[in-house]
């Protein structure tokens, strides 16, 4: 099962200093047949004014993985963690029993990214942030692992879920495949470029929901950046 779902059709709000659109419900966007995949909750698509953000405001129980498109973001937080996620980079939050924090676009251009929350494994585990840098070139034609729940991906940043979040670039006109395991389910979205997968057309940005597919093969219509994210059904 492959479900296409257009970019133009999801929950949009604009808050000034934030443009957001929801995959999922969130917030005061709320559509009963669109509350997760698999153990994916939210999947939100922002743009940030520049020199705007958030002030401190707490998350509890949720693993929360930050894909930055364009631009950076500067975060800080109780747990005495600072630091600045730039393009094609990734920071990871595990809010565990509880974290406080903030997050600035302090550049002089609109920062945009994706924020993923997964439900975690480990309900009351204690709280963390990291950050890592993830350097497009090196995603050139393959998967790249940028957060994980799963030991063997030494190379990500943990969360505490069963799930794996993983990047590739591709040039136009090459493919890439990936092999789901039996009973998982994944979510992607081309960050940038038209893409085609196992036959079906995704602009940029479009969500597709996938399930009980034993083989992708993805074909960049155009240059592509893509973020998957398979987690347990």
């Amino acid at each position: 099962m492959i479900e296409i779902r257009p970019f133009a059709g999801l929950g949009h709000a604009d808050h000034g200093r934030l443009r957001a659109c929801h995959r999922f419900s969130f917030a005061s966007y709320h559509d009963p047949a669109r509350m997760g995949w698999g153990r994916i909750r939210v999947w939100n698509d922002d743009t940030i004014t520049p020199h705007r953000g958030f002030q401190p405001h707490p998350h509890n129980n949720m693993e929360i993985i930050t894909f930055v498109r364009s631009g950076a973001i500067s975060h800080k937080d109780n747990l005495g963690s600072a630091g600045r996620t730039g393009a094609g980079d990734v920071q990871v939050m595990s809010a565990g029993t509880g974290i406080v924090h903030s997050e600035f676009n302090l550049e002089d251009e609109p920062t945009t990214l994706f924020q993923i929350w997964i439900q975690t494994d480990r309900m009351g585990a204690a709280p963390a942030w990291g950050q890592h840098e993830f350097p497009r070139i090196t995603r050139a034609g393959r998967w790249t692992v940028l957060a994980s729940g799963q030991a063997e991906d030494d190379d990500a940043l943990p969360i505490n879920a069963d799930a794996q979040v993983l990047a590739a670039t591709l040039a136009q006109g090459k493919r890439l495949e990936y092999s789901p395991q039996a009973g998982r389910v994944q979510y992607l979205v081309a960050a940038s470029g038209a893409i085609q997968i196992n036959g079906k057309n995704a602009a940029a940005r479009d969500g597709v929901a996938i399930a009980e597919e034993s083989k992708l093969t993805i074909h960049a219509l155009e240059a592509a950046e893509i973020v998957l994210v398979d987690t347990a059904g």
